[in-house]
């Protein structure tokens, strides 16, 4: 008989507590038959009389088995096992108790099952379709997926189940993607193997409104898989499972045992029921043994005899109330329990830890050298010797050689060992990342100004009218008139120049001076003159300026690089004489960068870039612009980490009263100046974590 049915049958012996089997068995089964449809498993159990209904069943997911209790009924097979060996299904066990009969399907992995009666036949269907249980300690693995094949999410959604429970469910797009699923504190991570996550499923769920443990479902894009997290809150379990492309994470409240909220840890043990009389401690621990198949020796001194009646509880908890009922102890190690007065067990290890002391007192020392690679060797010797945490014994001793970065280490044999493993898990190769800053300084300029000159001669009255000296005649110039040419009189070559009384000209533009337009009017007789000139310039800009420093460096080490200029200026010293001292304009980076364990970066970041500005009679002007922040950033992924944004609008109008505020002939009695610009400044940051082989990743 296998270690299942031997569980089963001490479980019913101990429920029925030694009182025989009396009761008339209304039924029997008569018939097991296994066979193969497609990728299913269909299992026939045949009884004598027809079924009233489906007989209770329940499936556990480690041992993986599927049980049926079938009530007043017999075993009429004349077998209590069969081997079958075919898909999922191993074999099968028959147990015969009080009342009932339990058939047990013992299964390789968990599978889903259906039932259904035809006849006086239960028919069980093993569905092909893996059904998983994650266990809270360790990581489960779904489907290992093939490596050449790009798995995606299709959708996340979450539902409440009738119990309270939330449902996580996770539509892929093929059954082979690969999931494995771990918990981490109150958190459980499920990471989806070389699977891509589109945009509009890359975000965090709040569904504290639903009313069950799950709090938060945050899915997002991690290297080359996808990582969704569940937050949970209170006592919880969990458990998943996938039916072909949809995978479900179910998590529900832990019904929580007030009997042993003072106990230390939780019972995980499988549950089992005793019903005992005035029964020796030994015989009951024997069944406790059988049951768990753990090796367990009791001292000469337990004796006694003990009355249980425990039902569906925790093997080891029932152990545990059975040891603190008679006053005893347990030591374990590996598989083996050993069981002993509390008294008895205190003394023995106190004589051991006697004996170890005197060992390592007595025993001889030994010298041992460490080729240490990638730590220095004597800060290694420092956290050896530490007296506050001291590793080596009393008669232990380090010295070291920073030459050849080795170490040698006289100890006992047991610290040697000790050293020998913290070496491997210290002098190990430390991680890099490539930060990568961009300063973008992006400028829009506008700028315009129009201006008029005006001036009116009138020769009959003898000067002009701005103008009250004598009248002066121009030598050539473009004067504009029907049917008149350009004329050349008497010697005064700026006599239109000195008639210009409304002088409002356009000022130049990025050293340039302003456009003009000019032209004059008379009449026949050349004795009256209107001079007019109009200047206007437009200037229109754009420009962009990017840095982009960059910097290696390993993990939680800070790094500098910078470029630029160091502009001098006087200084007084003490004594009263002046020096030359020199103030940097640089562009700069300097970064401390932290690797977190699930592969995100955490920065202290300090931007700099200066610039030489304008000339003073003091001396030189720097323009800074500076940012100092810490920030979290996934591997490869860009955050802007600061922003400036300036605009500036102005207009100026210089204008002559009046005359200025005319329609239509007013802009020859101003000027006008119009000035638009726009700057602004963004500071990228791009962390990428360098592997082994010294390519970003």
């Amino acid at each position: 008989m296998n270690r299942t049915a031997r569980i089963l049958l001490l479980t019913l012996l101990a429920w029925l507590g030694g009182t025989g089997l009396a009761f008339a068995q209304a039924n029997s089964i008569e018939a097991f038959e296994v066979a193969q449809q497609g990728g299913n498993i269909v299992v026939r159990i045949t009884t004598k009389e027809p079924l009233k209904s489906v007989p209770p069943n329940f499936s556990v997911a480690s041992p993986s088995r599927i049980a049926f209790d079938f009530a007043n009924t017999g075993n009429a097979l004349g077998r209590n096992a069969q081997e079958i060996g075919q898909g999922e299904l191993r074999s099968m066990n028959l147990v015969q108790g009080a009342e009932r009969t339990r058939l047990v399907l013992n299964l390789r992995r968990p599978v889903a099952h259906e039932t259904a009666l035809d006849g006086r036949t239960l028919v069980v269907t093993l569905a092909a379709a893996a059904v998983a249980q994650a266990p809270s300690a360790a990581a489960s693995h779904f489907a290992e997926g093939k490596a050449d094949t790009k798995h995606a999410l299709r959708d996340v959604d979450f539902r409440r189940g009738r119990a309270g429970e939330g449902r996580i469910v996770v539509d892929l797009s093929d059954t082979s993607t690969g999931i494995d699923i771990r918990q981490q504190g109150q958190n459980i991570v499920v990471e989806f193997i070389k699977a891509s996550l589109p945009d509009n499923l890359r975000r965090r769920l709040d569904v504290v409104d639903f009313a069950t443990p799950v709090q938060t479902i945050n899915t997002f894009q991690q290297g080359e898989n996808v990582r969704m997290v569940i937050e949970a809150k209170g006592q919880w379990e969990h458990n998943a499972y996938q039916s072909d492309t949809q995978f479900v994470v179910e998590v529900k409240a832990a019904a929580i045992d007030h009997t042993r909220s003072q106990q230390r840890g939780r019972y995980t043990g499988e549950k089992l029921s005793l019903n005992f009389q005035n029964v020796e401690v030994r015989a009951v621990l024997n069944v406790i043994a059988d049951f768990t198949d753990l090796n367990i020796i009791t001292s000469d001194t337990v004796g006694g005899s003990i009355t249980l009646r425990l039902k569906e509880v925790p093997w080891d908890q029932a152990l545990d109330i059975i040891l603190q009922t008679r006053g005893l102890d347990m030591r374990k190690s590996g598989n083996v329990i050993w069981i002993a007065p509390r008294d008895e067990l205190a003394t023995r290890e106190k004589l051991q830890l006697e004996a170890q002391n005197q060992i390592s007192e007595l025993e001889p020392v030994r010298t041992e050298s460490f080729q240490l690679n990638y730590t220095k060797v004597d800060a290694f010797t420092k956290l050896l010797t530490d007296e506050k945490q001291r590793i080596l014994s009393k008669r232990g001793s380090a010295v070291w050689d920073p030459r050849t970065n080795q170490l040698f280490i006289q100890d006992i044999p047991s610290k040697l060992e000790e050293v020998r493993r913290l070496v491997a898990k210290v002098d190990i190769p430390v991680r890099q990342v490539m930060i990568e800053a961009r300063i973008v300084e992006a400028s829009d300029t506008f700028s315009k100004n129009l201006g008029a000159r005006l001036g009116i001669l009138d020769r009959n009255v003898g000067h002009s009218i701005t103008d009250r000296s004598s009248p002066r005649f121009l030598v050539g110039g473009g004067l504009a008139d029907t049917g008149f040419t350009t004329g050349q009189v008497a010697n005064q070559p700026n006599f239109f120049t000195n008639t210009l009384g409304v002088n409002m000209p356009a000022n130049g533009l990025n050293a340039f001076n302003a456009g003009q337009f000019s032209f004059v009017l008379f009449n026949a007789g050349l004795t009256q003159f209107l001079n007019l000139e109009i200047s206007a310039l437009e200037a229109d800009g754009k420009g962009k300026i990017i840095a982009s420093p960059r910097v290696l460096t390993a993990d939680q080490v800070e790094a500098v690089i910078e470029q630029g200029t160091e502009i001098p200026y006087q200084s007084a010293t003490s004594s009263g004489a002046t020096a030359v001292s020199f103030r940097k304009a640089n562009l700069s980076l300097k970064v401390k960068p932290q690797i977190t364990p699930d592969g995100n970066v955490i920065m202290t970041v300090d931007v700099n870039k200066d610039a030489p500005g304008a000339v003073t009679p003091a001396g030189v002007q720097i323009s800074t612009k500076h940012v100092k922040t810490e920030v979290l950033v996934e591997n490869g992924g860009t955050v802007v980490i600061g922003g400036i944004f300036e605009e500036t609008n102005r207009d100026d109008v210089t204008r002559i009263p009046f005359f200025g505020e005319l329609p239509y002939i007013g802009f020859l009695f101003r000027n006008t100046q119009s000035q638009r610009q726009k700057t602004e400044l963004l500071v990228f940051i791009t962390p990428r974590v360098v592997n082994e082989r010294m390519t970003v990743r």
